[in-house]
C-alpha cells in the first residue's frame, strides 16, 4: 500500500501584491472621479456664475433704462405742476405702471420671465410718458395763448380803468363846477331898494323926514328878483349898514364871504322865500344912537355876495328941524 505525502512546507501564494494593486487602482479611481466631479461642479458653477451675470447684467440694464423713464417721469410731473390737474388720471396711471416695474426690479430672485415683462412695461412706459408730453406742450401752448389773451385782458382793463378814473375825475370837476354854478346861479338878487327915515311921534304914528335929528329909524325894503334856480324856503340876508363917517353901524354878528373872509353885519332878515316868484323885504333898523347927519350906505348880502345897495342922505338940521 502506498501513500501519498503532501508536505506541509510547499509554498504559499503571496496575495498582497493583488490587494495593494486594487487599492491603487481604486484610489485612482476615486481621485479620476473625484477630479471629474470637481470639474463638473467647477464647469456648472461657471455657467451659474454666468447665468449670474447674465441676469444681473440684464436686470442692471433694464433698471437704468427704468431709472431714466422714473427721472424723466418724475421731472415732468415737478416741472408742470400747474398741469397736473388737467392730466390727473393719466398721471396716475403712469405712477402705477412705475410702480409695478420697481415691484419687478426689487425682486432679488426676478425670473427672467419677471425681468422681460419689467423691460416690456418700461417700453410701455416710455410711450405713455410720449403721450403725456405731446399732451404737456399742448396744454402749455394753450396756457400761453391763455395767458397772453389774460395780459392783454390785464392791459385793457388797466386802460379802461384809466379812462374811467379819468372820466370819473371829468365827472367830479364837471358836477363841481356845476355844484359852483348852481350855488352861484342860486344867489338871490335884490332891486328896488329903497330906504326911509321914520320919524315916530307921541301916538306911535310914523312919518318920513330927511332930518338926522328927527329920524327915529331906517325903513329899509326891497324886492328879492325871481330866481328859478334858488330852492324855496328860508334864507338869510345880511344887511351891513355904514354911518357916514364909514364906519359900520353897530354889528350883530359877522358872515363868510365868497373870499373866505369874515364880514361883520348890521342885521339879519329871515324870509320865507318861493322858487320863482319876486318876493317884497321889508324891515326896520335903529341905530344904537342918534342919526348923524350925512349919507347912510345899505349894503345887503346873501350867499356870501353882495345882491344890492343903497343910500340914505340925512340933513344935519333944518327950519323947524324938519
Amino acid at each position: 500500500m502506498s501513500y501519498t505525502t503532501t508536505s506541509s512546507n510547499a509554498p504559499k501564494k503571496d496575495t498582497r501584491n493583488l490587494i495593494y494593486g486594487l487599492l491603487i487602482a481604486a484610489l485612482v479611481i476615486t481621485w479620476g472621479y473625484i477630479i471629474w466631479d470637481h470639474k463638473q461642479t467647477k464647469e456648472v458653477i461657471t455657467q451659474k456664475d454666468t447665468q449670474y451675470v447674465t441676469v444681473t447684467t440684464a436686470r442692471d440694464s433694464i433698471k437704468a433704462e427704468f431709472d431714466k423713464q422714473a427721472d424723466r417721469l418724475d421731472s415732468l410731473t415737478g416741472n408742470n405742476v400747474q398741469l397736473q390737474g388737467a392730466l390727473a388720471e393719466k398721471n396716475s396711471e403712469l405712477l402705477k405702471l412705475k410702480s409695478n416695474i420697481s415691484s419687478i426690479l426689487k425682486k432679488k430672485n426676478a425670473t427672467d420671465a419677471e425681468l422681460t415683462q419689467a423691460k416690456q412695461m418700461i417700453g410701455e412706459l416710455n410711450g405713455k410718458i410720449d403721450g403725456y408730453v405731446e399732451e404737456i406742450n399742448k396744454l402749455k401752448g394753450e396756457n400761453q395763448q391763455l395767458t397772453a389773451a389774460n395780459q392783454q385782458l390785464t392791459t385793457d382793463k388797466n386802460q379802461l380803468t384809466n379812462e374811467k378814473g379819468e372820466l370819473q375825475n371829468n365827472l367830479s370837476k364837471t358836477q363841481a363846477d356845476k355844484a359852483h354854478i348852481e350855488d352861484i346861479a342860486s344867489t338871490l338878487h335884490a332891486s328896488n331898494i329903497n330906504v326911509s327915515a321914520m320919524h315916530v311921534k307921541g301916538n306911535g304914528k310914523e312919518s318920513e323926514t330927511s332930518s338926522a335929528k328927527r329920524a327915529d329909524l331906517f325903513v329899509i325894503s326891497c324886492t328879492l328878483d325871481e330866481n328859478r334856480i334858488t330852492a324855496s324856503g328860508k334864507k338869510s340876508l345880511y344887511v351891513c349898514v355904514y354911518n357916514p363917517d364909514g364906519s359900520a353901524s353897530g354889528t350883530e354878528g359877522t358872515f363868510k364871504q365868497r373870499d373866505g373872509s369874515d364880514k361883520p353885519y348890521t342885521n339879519r332878515v329871515e324870509v320865507n322865500y318861493e322858487q320863482g316868484k319876486p318876493m317884497p323885504v321889508s324891515f326896520n333898523w335903529k341905530p344904537g344912537d342918534k342919526f348923524q347927519g350925512g349919507n347912510y350906505k345899505i349894503e345887503i348880502y346873501h350867499n356870501g355876495f353882495k345882491i344890492g345897495e343903497g343910500t340914505k342922505s340925512l340933513r344935519k338940521g333944518g327950519f323947524l328941524g324938519l
